[in-house]
């Protein structure tokens, strides 16, 4: 074997290039879809407190992720927490105040789409925060977490990595598709300008808060079903959990009806039949 195919082998694949069929995607995600159960149950026994953050740029992927994991799990044990703008009263609390309330008690699972690391993202760039607010937070983020951890709290947390042009194609068709232009706010749309500000920013993030007890996992995202089949994949990887193997329910026989008469339907008022 000469050298250009032994560099031809062990080159990685252009992440932006992979493509993955339909119905291969629709059968790896039904099995990720069915392992994410089982771990919801083992969690749930276990009494486990699991924390999942969901970090990077505008369209990079997050919702669709969070989505896939939330949609076969029980709402009441897999909860998503997506926080809006803070309040006057909030911001003059102490600055990871409002995210508390929303760690898991035993048996939960809570899937932040963005976290507190708002402050060292959109934040810092967008001016929102004082420097000195800043640095507090790069300062007190790792022992935060490592609080976290200590307490038993199982802290996840993913970054996912989007190209420029593909961030652009997907705003494009956000702008096009009107189920999807709430997806655009302004803030958004003034993002694609600081493309290198964000970088920056996400840089050094990463270098005061990519620490051994509390590690960033990087999801490159530029092929969305990759990244979601990658993703999952990966958080299965992480918290060990066994098929709990419940047995199978019977429905008994239906009882039959004695004596009761029930009201005509005539009298309850139907969504009319369009389709």
């Amino acid at each position: 074997m000469g050298k250009s195919e032994k560099k031809q082998n062990i080159e990685p694949k252009k992440r932006d290039k992979r493509r993955i069929n339909n119905k291969l995607y629709n059968k790896e995600l039904a099995n990720l879809q069915i392992e994410l159960v089982k771990l919801q149950e083992w969690i749930k026994q276990e009494g486990l407190k699991v924390v999942v953050l969901f970090e990077g740029r505008d369209a990079a992927g997050k919702g669709g992720v969070i989505k896939r994991i939330s949609q076969s799990l029980n709402p009441r044990a897999c909860k998503v927490v997506a926080l809006g703008t803070p309040t006057d009263r909030e911001k003059s609390q102490w600055y990871f105040q409002r995210y508390v309330p929303h760690l898991p008690a035993a048996g939960e699972m809570v899937l932040f789409d963005r976290s507190w690391y708002n402050r060292a993202g959109v934040e810092r760039v967008m001016n929102f925060c004082t420097t000195d607010e800043y640095h507090e937070f790069m300062r007190t983020c790792p022992d935060f977490e490592r609080m976290l951890i200590r307490s038993g709290i199982i802290l996840v947390k993913y970054w996912f990595s989007v190209s420029d042009e593909e961030q652009e194609r997907r705003f494009q068709s956000r702008i096009d598709d009107p189920t999807k232009r709430w997806k655009l706010s302004p803030m958004d749309l003034e993002s694609r300008d600081k493309w290198l500000e964000y970088s920056k920013a996400k840089d050094e993030m990463f270098k005061y808060t990519d620490t051994k007890q509390a590690p960033w996992y990087v999801v490159p995202a530029d092929n969305k079903k990759i990244a979601r089949l990658n993703c999952i994949s990966h958080l299965l990887s992480l918290v060990p959990y066994k098929d709990l193997h419940h047995e199978k329910s019977v429905l008994a026989p239906r009882k039959a009806e004695k004596g009761y008469i029930r009201p005509p339907f005539s009298d309850q008022t139907f969504v009319p039949d369009m389709f």
